[in-house]
């Protein structure tokens, strides 16, 4: 923390504290006699202590008697009642230099996620007929406009690529370092930074709905979800600060008449017990401490939406995992094609095509990019039957496409064939009979192996739910080495089996999933985290954690960012607890001095709040 930084955080208070320094330093000359030392700390003693004495008697007047602004007022009047000037001058001078740190810290630990956001476009260049560009707003721009993005500029809006190719930069979005490459066609989100060359994009999502702007509100909202901790430790200071009140009283008025010694030395000891009390040092460096771990995981390419997910987090003991897009690539490709007797295959193809070629599913878009460019006519009637398939109507006649559920329940038997290939299976039916099978494959994400290793050596429990038959999850689970799992799902079955895993592990369930059918389970888990899902606003709404990176590691570096947040906070609550403790019992038997009483409250919340950023440091790899 460099001193430039304390000087430019709040003018004002630097003044205060510089001036007060000047007089306080002033009144040990040995010229000045004590009518003159007198006048020069009552005066150091307004300028850095009336901010505070108001702020007391506002409080006061709304109800709040027991903050640290009345302890120190009341502590402080209470040393120039007694005439020990330095020490009251001294207590203020070091709770306003204490503030001033914290100040720096909370400031710091916002920054962290404000430059990492510092992504917010400022403006979009729109491509007009005559070819010229015309700088607007990023929210005046309407979904279907043309714009252009030059190097160096952010992207206003997310989009398709129409025109040329680049590299952009994600590094704000996902963490990665690494440039991605677009090209013509490509899906591009704001805030990535264009490195080279020209982009044209169709704008697909207004500002309001746009990648970048979902992670600003997110952002701004983290802050309102409190962890238990957090809740814990405001009910804690409500009860601590009334009965640490309450005993400098007794300490000042019961104790001189028990131990028959002078009022003043009693009432000197309740002082120092008040300044010591303060409960600044939990209350301040706890909620920075989770809102540094907030920032750190947004550094990572983690979005937390508040520190109650954080600490959730730490208490996870099974993380259940979709395998479609969040331990398989979703890029699929039709391995097989099986078509029935006297079909051909490119028949078989091209009907499976026809009732699919508007659907969002990766399943779906390979098929459609099996059949390749041949023009596909549209169908008369069109139903979507999720986890199940496609009816549709065709040239006045039935079309099924999807899974072996689909075609039984509307009298069909599936043909029955030895499928050597591990894959889902799409069955197709026209016209009453039965055209064959499509069988389509998906790898494995490079990480997904290695994710579920270590998640395992950490003694937590991965479990897969799929909508895939039993045989292609079965080979999935097994490369990965995941014990449990269960197959042919749909959206309401995978939400019953977590509910049950919930009821039997305590409600310490994960679940993870990319967004696209997952949104039930992703609400219902203790906490739910989106897998690469900021293009899907659903998932974003769902989930308590955001992975911008399409990866698995990241649920590492978010229980990481998580463990070691609550690590740093408990620190935080020994250190400040057992320290006042201390100060407190010697404070009770004279044994300390308003200048420790200052360490006690100041030192230890400055330490506190140091050791919370530390939070923010990068994490090891």
């Amino acid at each position: 923390m460099r001193f430039k930084e304390l000087l430019v955080t709040d003018k004002q208070k630097t003044f205060q504290i510089g001036s007060t320094l000047v007089l306080f330093l002033g009144a040990y000359l040995p010229f000045f006699g004590a009518t003159a030392k007198f006048w020069l700390y009552l005066l150091a003693y307004l300028i850095i202590g009336l901010p505070v004495i108001k702020e007391a008697l506002v409080h006061l007047f709304q109800g709040k008697w027991f903050d640290e602004n009345f302890l120190m007022t009341i502590a402080t009047l209470g040393a120039f009642g007694v005439k020990q000037y330095p020490e009251a001058v001294a207590v203020m001078l070091f709770y306003a230099i204490g503030d001033l740190f914290e100040e720096v810290a909370v400031a710091r630990s916002k920054r962290s996620i404000t430059d990492l956001l510092d992504i917010r476009p400022e403006y979009a260049q729109i491509k007009m007929a005559t070819g010229e560009l015309k700088r607007v707003t990023p929210k005046e721009v309407e979904v279907g406009t043309t714009i252009v993005v030059k190097t160096g500029e952010k992207i206003p809006l997310d989009g398709i690529v129409t025109n040329g190719s680049s590299y952009v930069d994600t590094a704000a979005l996902t963490g990665e370092s690494e440039p991605r490459a677009v090209l013509s066609g490509s899906e591009v989100l704001s805030g990535m930074i264009v490195k080279n060359g020209v982009l044209e994009i169709k704008v697909t999502k207004e500002y309001g709905a746009s990648t970048i702007a979902k992670i600003l509100e997110l952002v701004e909202n983290a802050s309102q979800k409190k962890a238990p901790t957090e809740k814990f430790i405001t009910r804690f200071a409500k009860i601590y600060t009334p009965v640490v009140v309450c005993l400098a009283v007794l300490l000042a008025t019961i104790a001189p008449l028990f131990f028959g010694r002078p009022f003043e030395p009693w009432f000197y000891r309740a002082l120092i017990f008040l300044v010591i009390s303060c409960p600044c040092a939990l209350v301040i460096s706890i909620p920075l401490g989770f809102f540094a771990g907030i920032g750190a995981a947004s550094r990572q390419g983690v979005l937390v939406k508040g520190s109650d997910y954080l600490e959730r987090l730490t208490k996870i003991k099974t993380f259940v995992f979709d395998k479609t897009g969040t331990l398989t690539t979703g890029e699929f490709k039709v391995a097989q094609v099986v078509p029935a007797e006297k079909v051909t295959p490119e028949e078989l193809v091209r009907l499976a095509a026809i009732a699919e070629q508007h659907s969002p599913h990766p399943l779906a878009r390979s098929i459609v990019l099996k059949n390749g460019q041949s023009q596909l006519p549209a169908v008369e009637a069109l139903d979507e039957q999720v986890g199940a398939g496609v009816k549709a109507t065709y040239l006045g006649k039935e079309l099924l496409v999807g899974n072996a559920k689909l075609l039984k329940a509307h009298g069909f038997q599936p043909l029955v064939s030895d499928v050597k290939t591990v894959g889902s299976i799409v069955h197709v039916a026209y016209a009453g009979q039965v055209k064959g099978y499509l069988v389509i494959t998906d790898t494995l994400k490079k990480t997904a192996k290695k994710t579920i290793a270590q998640l395992k050596a950490k003694e937590l429990t991965p479990v897969m739910l799929t909508g895939d038959r039993q045989k292609s999850a079965q080979s999935v689970a097994k490369e990965l080495g995941i014990a449990q799992f269960k197959a042919e799902l749909l959206p309401q079955d995978k939400l019953v089996a977590v509910q049950k895993l919930q009821q039997k592990n305590g409600h310490h369930v994960a679940f993870v999933g990319d967004g696209l059918n997952d949104t039930p389970v992703l609400s219902q888990a203790d906490v739910g985290i989106a897998m690469g899902a900021l293009g899907s606003d659903a998932a974003v709404e769902a989930a308590d954690v955001v992975l911008m990176k399409d990866d698995p590691q990241a649920i590492l570096k978010a229980l990481t960012v998580a463990k070691r947040t609550q690590k740093i906070v408990w620190q935080n609550i020994i250190l400040a607890l057992g320290i006042k403790t201390l100060f407190l019992i010697l404070g009770a038997f004279g044994d300390v001095t308003m200048w420790e009483a200052v360490f006690a409250d100041v030192g230890v919340t400055v330490l506190a709040v140091l050791n919370a950023l530390r939070i923010m440091y990068p994490l090891k790899k």
